[in-house]
């Protein structure tokens, strides 16, 4: 197990200190992304107006949000997979059936040609 990282980060206009096994620039890009959301929901008409607790709602909502959204495509992208590995695995049975077909219909020109009966 790789060692415990520790980072400083501002979140908010606040330094923390984020720990964790990920490496710092991972730990900063949590940071970043937390910020943005911050931001984003600080960008609101009405934000001003609520209490600490509904903004802390707020901006918990909106990243639920997100990580609802990005289990969805993720989700989706699973079914997109094994669809096209079904189709995929058709495609190639269906190239081995041509493959068959066209063997069988080789031999039968060759036994034709070889019998003098070819056109």
């Amino acid at each position: 197990m790789s060692a415990k990282k520790s980072i400083d980060v501002i979140i908010d206009g606040n330094m923390y200190t984020l720990s964790g096994y990920e490496e710092p620039e991972y730990l900063q890009k949590v940071a970043a992304y937390l910020n943005g959301k911050i931001d984003e929901v600080k960008g609101l008409d009405y934000y001003k107006e609520l209490s600490r607790d509904m903004k802390t709602v707020l901006l918990e909502l909106n990243i639920a949000d997100d990580l609802f959204k990005a289990r969805e495509r993720v989700v989706n992208a699973e079914n997109d997979i094994s669809m096209k590995d079904q189709e995929i695995c058709k495609l190639k049975q269906d190239l081995v059936n041509m493959n068959v077909k066209i063997n069988e219909l080789e031999d039968k020109v060759k036994a034709l040609n070889k019998n003098g009966k070819a056109d």
